[in-house]
């Protein structure tokens, strides 16, 4: 609840404890049992952060958080606060927040896809569970991929670059190392069980942009991005994987802006320990790195898990708004839990806080939040404040409206599958029959078996007679496509009007040519720098 200028976590019957916005992005944590009411913190926290004008992304585990999208009612719990700490006087009314519906697999919400391109050898690696060595394949074959420009959108295009540089692997060990078959093979393997978690859903175009999440409404307030996961919890290595991804692009791609009056984007991890299992300490030190220096972009995170053992101790120690919900202790694991609970928060001398996180009803939380000069406050026993909007998860009818009306689904509801690697091997083995050693058996027997259709004939180059290049769809004009036009006036190239592409010089072809090359390299170089700058720099 926004208050005074402030969010209102939770009462007491001696003060309000408020998070102060200036101060959101030190980060925080939501922890306790199943059950015990993180989910309302959850959307009590995320309510505030809107009507404050600040985005949100956050994943719905349950369901239940889609009720951000309708009006609140009461209960009679909800009216027992509202009166027990005047609340109506403190600005509550109940409302409907703005809402994105995403979905990974395009079923209650917009389809989020990412490129395996984007996406990068490194945290690829850790959906696939791969070994040192297999990883080291899986970089040859994305280095290769980007030094021949085939473009590694999805999961066929993989699958291929694999076969191509195993069947090609004499040309590439002299400089690239061992290619090991063995290893090339598992990741095949491992490829088709991603396939079967949904990874041809999720890999693909057009690719998620981030900046999509940042919204505000017509209000000035902030968008609340709800990624359903009911169906994605199911893949956990998918669902880690693609909120690390998020938050390394997040921070490759924001500017600095320092301190501010309030965070730009809010980012809700639910569910944390998955995003720790099986770390490499190499790994988590990356992560704890993102995680102390994405602040100065703006960016507050907030882990929710049941217990602080969760989190790693470096992350942990950079959490500095805390809520910590019930924690049984009924065995000897519970009990240290519990104590580890009670140690991350400065003591109130009033309670012993670890007693206290054992008796904590429903609804109720010990909140330490950064007082004005960033010190942790004493810890406060509370009663979390009531969501304005509607408690519960919303009809199906419902959240397919809100769907349709996105003013986003034009961009987003459609697949797109653009020529890559995929295609362009087909068209190589198309073009020269004797090189079918060189792709997948499976991408050879599928251009067999396409019906022939007839083609003009090419007439293969021999400088310095001209030649008729293969006929192209016409692309969308890019910066390459203009410069390509540039030239073709200057060194006296005609456009025919039949729309094929007119005979060039062997002068034009070469220029042209280097003009591709040096486009391709650049847009290379800019792609590695921002998704691949803290996973693991491809040298």
């Amino acid at each position: 609840m926004y208050a005074e200028e402030k969010i209102l976590i939770g009462c007491n019957e001696n003060t309000d404890v408020f998070l102060l916005p200036k101060l959101a992005n030190r980060h925080g944590l939501i922890a306790g049992a199943t059950g015990t009411g993180k989910t309302v913190t959850l959307k009590v926290m995320a309510e505030s952060f809107s009507d404050l004008g600040v985005p949100v992304f956050l994943a719905d585990m349950k369901g239940d958080i889609s009720g951000l999208a309708k009006v609140g009612s009461d209960t009679d719990f909800i009216t027992n606060n509202r009166q027990k700490y005047g609340l109506d006087e403190k600005g509550f009314n109940f409302k409907q927040y703005p809402v994105e519906f995403w979905d990974l697999f395009g079923q209650k919400g917009l389809p989020v896809r990412v490129t395996l391109s984007e996406m990068g050898p490194v945290l690829l690696a850790k959906i696939l569970n791969l070994s040192e060595a297999q990883s080291g394949v899986l970089n040859i074959v994305f280095r290769v991929a980007d030094e021949h420009s085939l473009p590694i959108i999805d999961l066929k295009d993989l699958k291929s670059m694999i076969n191509y540089v195993v069947e090609n692997k004499a040309q590439f060990e002299g400089e690239y190392g061992a290619i090991a078959e063995k290893s090339a093979n598992t990741i095949l393997r491992s490829l088709i069980a991603l396939e079967d978690q949904g990874g041809n859903d999720f890999f693909g175009e057009p690719a998620l942009e981030l900046g999509d999440f940042m919204q505000l409404d017509d209000n000035g307030n902030g968008v609340i991005n709800i990624l359903d996961a009911q169906k994605l919890s199911l893949s956990p290595e998918i669902y880690s994987t693609f909120l690390l991804w998020m938050l390394s692009t997040l921070f490759e791609t924001l500017p600095e802006v320092g301190d501010m009056d309030k965070p730009k984007f809010v980012f809700f991890f639910d569910e944390a320990h998955l995003l720790f299992d099986d770390m490499t300490p190499e790994f988590g030190k990356k992560i704890e790195q993102i995680v102390r220096l994405i602040r100065s972009k703006g960016v507050g995170l907030y882990f929710i898990s049941q217990s602080p053992a969760d989190i790693p101790d470096d992350i942990l120690a950079q959490l500095g708004n805390r809520v910590q919900h019930a924690l049984h202790a009924y065995t000897p694991k519970d009990q240290k839990a519990v104590k580890v609970a009670a140690e991350t928060f400065r003591a109130n001398p009033e309670f012993d806080t670890a007693e206290v996180i054992s008796n904590l009803g429903i609804g109720q939380a010990l909140v330490s939040t950064l007082d004005e000069k960033g010190v942790p406050t004493v810890v406060e026993q509370v009663d979390i404040v009531p969501p304005q909007s509607h408690i519960g998860a919303i009809d199906d009818d419902m959240r397919a409206q809100l769907i349709d009306i996105s003013p986003l689904k034009g961009k987003y509801a459609q697949a797109i599958d653009r020529e890559s690697a995929y295609e362009k091997l087909l068209t190589k083995i198309a073009e020269d029959p004797n090189i079918e050693s060189e792709v997948a058996p499976e991408v050879l027997e599928e251009v067999k078996a396409q019906p022939q259709e007839p083609v003009e004939e090419v007439t293969v180059e021999a400088p310095p007679e001209p030649v008729e290049d293969e006929p192209e769809p016409a692309p969308q004009p890019g910066a390459v496509d203009v410069l390509g036009g540039i030239l073709g006036t200057v060194l006296g190239g005609q456009t025919q009007s039949s729309g094929k592409r007119a005979k060039k010089s062997s002068t034009q072809r070469m220029v042209e040519k280097a003009a591709t090359q040096a486009a391709n390299t650049a847009a290379r170089e800019v792609t590695k720098g921002i998704m691949r700058g803290l996973f693991g720099q491809m040298k």
